[in-house]
């Protein structure tokens, strides 16, 4: 399982995010090494396809579906499971895309 956790200094939430991936990983036994990358520039921005910090990939696949451009420097908006913005992943939707990962395998 290949997994990219991509951040932006100017946003402060990407630590929790950071907790949140790890707490998600260990509760589901993954030992998947993940690549903790910082995008410093609206180049790198394009290049990653980063559509705000945090931003994770599992597989090459944004843990939200709903991702979408423009891809830049700024913090990321999630949607909780209740419909509720939130700066963060949720925890579920973390596992999903990751159970969805491991699916691909089986």
């Amino acid at each position: 399982m290949n997994i990219q956790f991509l951040w932006w200094d100017g946003c402060p939430s990407h630590d929790e995010a950071w907790q949140r991936l790890q707490h998600v990983l260990k509760t589901l036994q993954v030992d998947a090494e993940v690549e903790h990358i910082q995008v410093k520039t609206e180049a790198e921005a394009g290049r990653w396809r980063f559509p705000g910090s945090p931003t994770i990939f599992v597989n090459g696949q944004d843990i939200d579906p709903r991702a979408a451009p423009p891809y830049r420097l700024t913090c990321r908006l999630y949607f909780r499971e209740d419909g509720r913005p939130s700066p963060l992943p949720s925890d579920e939707m973390i596992t999903r895309a990751i159970r969805r990962a491991q699916h691909e395998f089986d």
